[in-house]
């Protein structure tokens, strides 16, 4: 989905902040789902810079403007666009979205050292093997299958337009749903069926919290406890929503990422 627009409608709303803290020692990195881009998080973003963190949004291939062809993007495309941000930073707070959740499992495996919490929001959280198709094919409460077609030649997995709203922002501004439904693109399809690959020796000693969205039409709230009650997480938190708890709760997922860093 393309959340541009967010930016205005939550500064209209007294969501957003300017004053900046002293700087923090960690990094929080923000990691978008399917069918979003890094604009997912403008509205979170300036909350998180006002207690003086430093925050990168990182845009995968194949969102927002990026142009990469669908051909050419996998899921170590992803996971190298989140190393690429990193570079050689430490204490980072790595937050993921819905898909983003396997992106920053995977990443996590990778560059354990230079972790230090994963934040799931809404998120995928998968054990070792498990992609997000296989995961999503445990959730029937999930209401993506009835609006979703598969697009074998063209490499893609669409959302039709009527189910944009009821399936990712029931709870959104009626302007920001009618702009949600206009604009979102194609998600590549590749990545969705990909396995991840994960070890307790790496992804399993990195800290971990979820924050569960009790609302949510996408990834239910239902397989969220599940997927919790399977990999062990230090701190949980619960926020009314749908499934983009950064658009009509801005405030609250951003106190919640910052409560799971103290």
């Amino acid at each position: 989905m393309k959340f541009g627009i967010l930016t205005t409608v939550l500064a209209v709303l007294g969501l957003t902040a300017n004053a900046q803290t002293a700087k923090k020692n960690e990094t929080i990195v923000l990691v978008h789902g399917a069918w979003a881009d890094a604009s997912a998080w403008h509205g979170v973003t300036p909350l998180l810079q006002a207690k003086g963190y430093e925050v990168i949004e990182v845009n995968l291939p194949g969102h927002g403007k990026d142009e990469t062809s669908f051909g050419a993007i996998t899921f170590q495309s992803y996971v190298d666009a989140v190393k690429q941000a990193i570079g050689a930073k430490k204490n980072i707070i790595l937050v993921g979205h819905s898909m983003g959740g396997l992106v920053i499992s995977q990443t996590a495996e990778a560059i354990p050292g230079q972790i230090k919490e994963l934040v799931f929001v809404s998120a995928f959280l998968p054990r070792n093997g498990e992609s997000l198709l296989s995961l999503a094919k445990q959730d029937p409460d999930s209401h993506i299958g009835k609006y979703l077609t598969i697009d074998e030649k063209n490499g893609s997995a669409v959302i039709a337009k009527e189910g944009i709203a009821e399936v990712f922002a029931l709870d959104a501004p009626a302007g920001v749903q009618q702009y949600l439904a206009a604009n979102t693109k194609p998600e590549p399809l590749a990545p969705l069926a990909t396995p991840v690959s994960l070890t307790e020796s790496n992804f399993g000693k990195v800290k971990k919290v979820y924050i569960y969205t009790t609302l949510d039409n996408a990834v239910s709230f239902n397989a969220q406890k599940a997927m919790v009650k399977n990999t062990a997480v230090s701190k949980a938190y619960t926020i009314a929503s749908s499934h983009t708890p950064f658009i009509a709760s801005a405030a609250i997922l951003a106190e919640d990422i910052l409560k799971s860093v103290k």
